[in-house]
């Protein structure tokens, strides 16, 4: 697989943490833990979750967009 090769990757189960607010109607930006390193993904989510959150991915819409919920704590 080379390094911009996505399709073998499910971000589905991985914990991460918003680095741009995610509001009730739009996307925010999340760090998730990829290949070794972080990369960002666009982020959205049922309710806002505020930056700095850890969260967990639920369900990706492409490769570089991903839907997540607070991380229970």
């Amino acid at each position: 697989m080379s390094a911009t090769d996505d399709t073998d990757f499910s971000p589905i189960g991985v914990i991460g943490r918003v680095t741009v607010s995610i509001p009730a109607d739009g996307p925010g930006e999340v760090l998730l833990p990829v290949r070794g390193g972080t990369e960002a993904f666009a982020a959205w989510s049922r309710e806002p979750i505020a930056r700095h959150t850890q969260v967990i991915v639920v369900d990706h819409t492409s490769a570089r967009s991903v839907i997540v919920a607070p991380l229970p704590g």
